[in-house]
């Protein structure tokens, strides 16, 4: 298990910003896939993006491309998650995780596929 530290969570009208920040501080190794999930209450939690340290290669949701965008430090284990224009439906805990298998290379990770996560941040968009 990585530990994983995340921030930036928080409540924002809609058509606001939020930057979501996950960092694991403890882990030495190089992360090969980091991202992020997100459930809202009552529903299935959902991959909403993830980034491979490789090649520095992006995927989306559909629901948020184009008003998210994930980066990231290698150097320091860390993923950011600029999320713009948010809407009231974005509004969800938000989970980093991170998959140190080795077994992701490409494509949008679903949320069993990582192999660590955090806590989860709070995110809460109104209309």
């Amino acid at each position: 298990q990585v530990k994983l530290v995340e921030s930036g969570g928080g409540s924002v009208q809609a058509g606001g910003s939020l930057r979501l920040s996950c960092a694991a501080p403890e882990y030495t190794k190089s992360v090969n896939c980091m991202g992020w999930f997100r459930q809202a209450q009552g529903k299935e939690r959902e991959s909403v993006a993830a980034i491979y340290s490789g090649d520095g290669s992006a995927y989306y949701a559909a629901s948020v491309k184009g008003r998210f965008t994930i980066s990231q430090d290698n150097a320091k284990n860390t993923v950011y998650l600029q999320m713009n224009n948010l809407k009231p439906e974005d509004s969800a805990m938000y989970y980093c995780a991170v998959e140190t298998a080795g077994l992701l290379w490409v494509g949008l990770p679903a949320p069993n596929e990582y192999t660590s996560w955090g806590q989860g941040t709070q995110v809460t968009v109104s209309s």
